[in-house]
Parts: structure tokens; C-alpha cells; sequence
């Protein structure tokens, strides 16, 4: 696998329905099946976000997060899988970190660790500083990169902190979201 360029692959984000779009892939068979149309074309990481299967909108629960990998793992060792931690939908650590507890080869490479709070059009996600230094601190626990998604330089400045706390340490992996 080509390592020299990072290509991160979201089938699915926190946003689209079936209703908004037909395409978006809602079960693990549709999002397993997605990422490996997109493995085919040379991506190298994932960032996963878990869907339930009868009503399509997002889940927090291990046990959907745990055949998504699977199913990945059957057909490449190789990706980088990382795990949406997002605090759009859910506010409570133990929903959130429930990813996190995966073991074995359903482990996640890498969390989600959004930086800070921040408002979209219709919600907020809230990542208040307890909340994000918990995920941390679990992520570190269990091995478990994070995935540093900054949307200000108060964000980029908070990761700074984090590093200083030794709650990540380098190299980082940070997406820079411009806008929300």
C-alpha cells in the first residue's frame, strides 16, 4: 500500500439519509461494500461512522462499529480504521468511548477527537475540555490514535495543550475543517 499519500475515505459522515441521497451506505453490507470500491482505487484510511440499520441514523454501539471493521479487515489489513467519536448526537463519555472498547482485530486504529465545542447550522457538537481530554486519555489507554479534527486555531492551540499534558503525543494526524 502506497503510504506516501493519505487518501481518507468517509462513506457515510454524520449527515446524509437514504431520503437526501439513495447512494449513501446505511448497513455494514453497504458500508463494507463502499470501502472496498474506494480500497480498489488506492485509499489508505477510513473514518467510519456506525449507522442503525433499521432507522439509518447514527449509533455510538460497539456491536454495529464491530462487523463495519470486520468486514473492512476481511479484505485489507493494511487501511488505517478510525472510529467517529463525534459529539454531535451524543453528549454522554460512555456512548461516546463505546467504540473504543472494541478489542482484538476489531480494534480501531484511530478516534475521532474533535477539539472543541462548535455550532453547525442546526446543531452543535459539544466537545467541552472534560469531555475531550477523556477521550484522550481513553484513546491513550487502549493504544488508540487520535484523529485531530480542528476547525479554528483555538482548536489547533488546544491540541498544543493536549501534547503538553501527554495526553497524544507525535506525530499527530490532524484534518483541518475549514468552515462548518
Amino acid at each position: 500500500m502506497n503510504m506516501e499519500l493519505i487518501v481518507n475515505f468517509t462513506p457515510t459522515g454524520m449527515i446524509p439519509t437514504k431520503e437526501m441521497t439513495p447512494h449513501v451506505p446505511i448497513s455494514v453490507g453497504e458500508i463494507v461494500e463502499e470501502v472496498y470500491r474506494a480500497f480498489e482505487i488506492g485509499i489508505t484510511m477510513v473514518h467510519i461512522h456506525a449507522r442503525d440499520e433499521e432507522t439509518g441514523v447514527p449509533t455510538y454501539r460497539a456491536e454495529v462499529y464491530g462487523p463495519i471493521i470486520e468486514g473492512i479487515r476481511s479484505f485489507s489489513t493494511d487501511l488505517v480504521l478510525c472510529v467517529s467519536l463525534s459529539g454531535r448526537n451524543f453528549k454522554e463519555l460512555e456512548k461516546r468511548a463505546e467504540p473504543l472498547q472494541l478489542t482484538g482485530d476489531l480494534k480501531p486504529d484511530m478516534g475521532s477527537l474533535t477539539l472543541s465545542s462548535l455550532n453547525f447550522v442546526q446543531h452543535a457538537s459539544l466537545n467541552d475540555p472534560g469531555m475531550v481530554v477523556a477521550l484522550a486519555r481513553e484513546m491513550r489507554r487502549r493504544g488508540i490514535v487520535a484523529e485531530l479534527e480542528a476547525f479554528d486555531l483555538g482548536m489547533v492551540n488546544y491540541a498544543s495543550y493536549l501534547e503538553r499534558k501527554g495526553l497524544i503525543e507525535p506525530p499527530h494526524y490532524c484534518n483541518l475543517l475549514l468552515g462548518n
